[in-house]
C-alpha cells in the first residue's frame, strides 16, 4: 500500500509542475496537497514531518503572492501610472476566478502598460514552476525513502 500512495504523490507533483505553468490549475496548492495526503496516509516515521508541511505552505503562499504581484512589477518596469499599476492588480486578482484566459487579459485590461503586465505575469509562472520544483525538491530530501 505504501507504494500506491508514493505513486499518487509522484501523479500529484506532476499535475502540479503542468498546473505551475497552465494557470487552469493551482499548481503549488497540488503539490502541497499531495505532500499533505502524503503524510496523512503513511505517518509520521514513513514521510515528512510537520515542519515541514509548514514550510511547503508558506511557499505556497509565496505563489499566490507572485500571481497577484508579478503583473504589477511589470507594469511598474514599463512605465504604468499609479492607477494602471492598481489596475494590474486588480485584474489578476478577479483573473484568478477566470483561469487561463482571466489570467492573462484581466492584467492587460487592467493595466495601462499591458505589455509590462503580460510580461510581469510570465515571469511569475517562471517563478511558480521554480517554486514547485524546490517544493518538490524538499518533500524529497526530507521523507525517507520508501524502499
Amino acid at each position: 500500500m505504501e507504494l500506491f500512495w508514493w505513486l499518487i504523490t509522484i501523479v500529484l507533483f506532476a499535475v502540479g509542475l503542468i498546473g505551475t505553468i497552465a494557470p487552469i490549475l493551482p499548481g503549488t496548492t497540488i503539490i502541497l496537497a499531495a505532500a499533505v495526503i502524503h503524510r496523512l496516509m503513511l505517518g509520521a516515521e514513513k514521510s515528512i514531518g510537520w515542519g515541514t508541511i509548514i514550510v511547503l505552505v508558506l511557499l505556497t503562499l509565496a505563489t499566490y503572492a507572485l500571481d497577484i504581484f508579478a503583473g504589477y512589477f511589470g507594469a511598474k518596469y514599463f512605465g504604468a501610472t499609479k492607477w494602471g499599476m492598481f489596475g494590474a492588480i486588480l485584474g489578476a486578482i478577479v483573473g484568478l476566478f477566470f483561469g487561463v484566459i482571466g489570467l492573462f487579459v484581466g492584467p492587460v485590461i487592467g493595466a495601462v502598460a499591458g505589455w509590462g503586465s503580460l510580461l510581469g505575469n510570465i515571469g511569475g509562472m517562471l517563478a511558480k514552476l521554480i517554486i514547485g520544483l524546490s517544493m518538490i525538491a524538499i518533500f524529497l530530501v526530507t521523507v525517507p525513502p520508501p524502499f
